[in-house]
């Protein structure tokens, strides 16, 4: 019903659950007004991503499910630290739980 398919890899991929599928966002090395970040600076993951599958959601005790909160092609706040790294293809994603991520762009 919500499930969305990945189709970037060999093999189709759509998450399980509650766990959503997240390309992490690439960080800049140069700032809008023309200055170059520091490697060091550019080295540390970005908090910030986009959606790209989400699974179908996560039943509660009575057996209601409850869809996530999120739809692929949202722009997401993650945390520093955390989700489970997926290499598909060239593409590094990462699959979070919906209660890791922190909040959602409008």
């Amino acid at each position: 019903m919500f499930r969305t398919l990945v189709t970037r890899a060999a093999r189709p991929f759509a998450p399980l659950g509650d766990r959503i599928l997240v390309q992490r966002a690439v960080k800049e090395t140069q700032t809008a007004s023309g200055i170059y970040l520091p490697s060091s600076a550019a080295d540390k993951d970005s908090n910030e991503g986009t959606v790209i599958a989400v699974g179908p959601g996560i039943l509660d005790a009575n057996g209601t499910l409850h869809a996530p909160k999120v739809a692929a092609g949202d722009a997401v706040l993650l945390p520093e630290y955390g989700g489970t790294k997926v290499k598909m293809g060239e593409d590094e994603m990462f699959l979070f739980r919906e209660d890791d991520i922190l909040g959602k762009f409008d």
